[in-house]
């Protein structure tokens, strides 16, 4: 009898303890999600979170919320996500903007990005864009080289803000085809584009959705995308690679991260179901339509993607000499 009771015992806890095991997973999402968005609600970033929070939550009949925290370049919205309770249910949409660039150009960042976060899913990628107004003398980039180097320190760009991986792409152009510009610095692309349109700067370099809705409008002149294929919501324009520069290939990317700790199984679950979601062809165009490229990755080739730009992206940053208090 006694032996029995034992084994019992024993089983008891076996499988109590496999329930627990599986627990992390199988009771998720347990809340309604928050997704916080690092930037001011209307943006691209804040377009895309709200897309996939509404479908995602569709997807899986779960409570997505996406919740603005913007400043700082889209590093205090990270902060909060660092600080959160690693359950699953605080996730934060970043970008090489504030995961990759921003600690190499804000002073005393509170956090690391390939320590205190665990990358979940890659969403989607942009080339950046260089144009031009369509009342300008500029018809290629080759005209754009040509006059650089005809007139060194003359042709002007705008740009969103110094230290933007924007401004930043122009930069390794400008060293890709042995030319310098004039930068000229924006709070924003919505100003830089305005200047652009009435020609008081030569060039915009800007994303690709800033810039789509003038673009189609006729009033500016698409003259490159700098990633390595074209876009497919500018199917029309060459990239810079294509334009003379080969192996030139900048974008900005976006992805779904969690806190450091947040448990693996659940992690895992969320890759698949965002992948899923990227799967779908609805989801696809409506992400193209806002000038983006859908891309599934797995969640260790996202982290490699991490690892790899923020250690590329610091030598960039210090050969700019771009910093921010």
């Amino acid at each position: 009898m006694l032996r029995r009771t034992f084994t019992c015992a024993a089983l008891t806890l076996a499988v109590a303890g496999g329930a627990q095991a599986q627990s992390p997973a199988a009771n998720y999402p347990n809340k309604p999600i928050r997704l916080i968005v690092p930037f001011p609600p209307g943006g691209g970033t804040d377009i895309l979170a709200r897309l996939i929070a509404t479908r995602l939550g569709d997807q899986n009949q779960w409570s997505i919320v996406a919740d603005n925290k913007s400043g700082a370049g889209g590093t205090i919205g990270i902060t909060e996500a660092v600080k959160a309770a690693p359950t699953g249910h605080e996730l934060v949409i970043g970008q090489k903007d504030n995961l990759v660039i921003g600690p190499w150009l804000y002073k005393n960042l509170p956090w690391e990005p390939t320590r205190d976060l665990v990358p979940v899913a890659h969403l989607a990628y942009t080339p950046v864009l260089i144009a031009t107004s369509a009342s300008s003398k500029f018809k290629t980039l080759a005209d754009v080289v040509a006059a650089a180097r005809a007139a060194p320190g003359r042709i002007s760009y705008g740009s969103p803000g110094n230290g933007t991986s924007i401004h930043l792409s122009a930069e390794l152009f400008e060293k890709a085809a042995g030319i310098q510009f004039v930068h000229i610095p924006y709070k924003g692309s919505t100003p830089a584009l305005m200047d652009a349109l009435a020609g008081n700067v030569d060039l915009l370099v800007s994303s690709v959705p800033s810039a789509m809705s003038q673009i189609k409008s006729g009033k500016l002149r698409p003259l490159a995308v700098t990633s390595a294929k074209r876009s497919s919501s500018l199917p029309e324009v060459p990239t810079i690679a294509e334009s003379g520069y080969k192996g030139f290939d900048v974008s900005t990317w976006y992805g779904v991260l969690a806190p450091a700790g947040t448990p693996e199984p659940i992690v895992a679950r969320l890759n698949a179901d965002i992948n899923k979601l990227l799967a779908n062809p609805e989801v696809r165009e409506a992400i193209q339509a806002q000038g983006a490229e859908p891309e599934a990755m797995t969640q260790a080739r996202f982290a490699q993607l991490l690892k790899s730009d923020y250690a590329k992206w610091k030598g960039i940053v210090e050969a700019s000499g771009a910093k921010l208090d």
